[in-house]
């Protein structure tokens, strides 16, 4: 199984980090790290040098904070994208937040940096790692006008399944956290959307299966497990469909 999103560079991991990382081997083939600010990529990055082939990192810039980012964190954040383009598998996360974010001019800020990270992705052809929450169907639509990013993805998918359905038409992909243990919502979303068109991810250290506790890459397992009880399969079915589909997107 793969870790698709998650974010063990954060501070909540500063005293176990290792031990973390290594229940995280015995259980997976893989995890990549997302970079959420320019300190963030930094420190995804050497992950990802200090567990060569295990961690992998995404360079992003989370889209709360994007509402309110200066002209000159941008293009930091450009230039590091850009100066490491050889070294991340994506760029993101990236995108828009509606359900934090409440202010209008802060809102078209998010959509107009997010554009700036599309237009990189584009250009470089590098897969697209979305952020939307309360917005997916404005994200999907200022995305869909692109035409050279090799794989869109929208982690932690939590919007309509008509929207979802217009990804899939689109060839994008969804991923799904460790929210499908406890949320009806997300159960009855994902048992609609073809395994084709899914990934799975913990978000850690979010969104764990017990609401309280601290998540991590681990946990993957458990949104396999979860995947194939709602969809009638074998575990080693989904393991074996959603890895495939995140080596082919992530070309690793």
């Amino acid at each position: 199984m793969i870790d698709i999103h998650c974010h063990v560079d954060f501070e909540q991991f500063n005293n176990d980090r290792e031990e973390i990382i290594k229940r995280a081997k015995k259980k997976l083939s893989a995890i990549i790290n997302s970079g959420t600010s320019i300190e963030g990529n930094e420190r995804a990055l050497n992950l990802s040098k200090q567990n060569p082939n295990f961690i992998y990192p995404t360079f992003g810039f989370h889209p709360v904070s994007s509402g309110q980012i200066s002209d000159k964190d941008l293009n930091l954040s450009i230039d590091q994208m850009k100066n490491h383009m050889d070294e991340i598998l994506a760029i993101g996360e990236v995108g828009m937040d509606y359900f934090y974010v409440k202010d209008k001019s802060e809102r078209a800020k998010q959509a107009e940096t997010f554009k700036k990270f599309i237009e990189l992705a584009n250009e470089y052809k590098k897969p697209l790692l979305i952020h939307a929450r309360d917005c997916e169907r404005k994200a999907f639509n200022i995305v869909k006008e692109y035409d050279d990013i090799p794989s869109v993805i929208f982690h932690c998918y939590s919007g309509s399944l008509k929207t979802a359905k217009k990804l899939i038409d689109e060839g994008y992909y969804t991923s799904i956290s460790t929210m499908i243990c406890y949320s009806k919502h997300h159960q009855d979303l994902f048992k609609e959307i073809p395994i084709e068109n899914i990934l799975t991810e913990t978000d850690s250290p979010y969104l764990a299966p017990n609401r309280e506790d601290r998540n991590e890459p681990s946990n993957v397992l458990y949104v396999a497990s979860k995947l194939a009880e709602i969809k009638e399969e074998s575990v080693d079915n989904i393991d074996k469909v959603t890895e495939k589909n995140a080596k082919n997107v992530f070309k690793i």
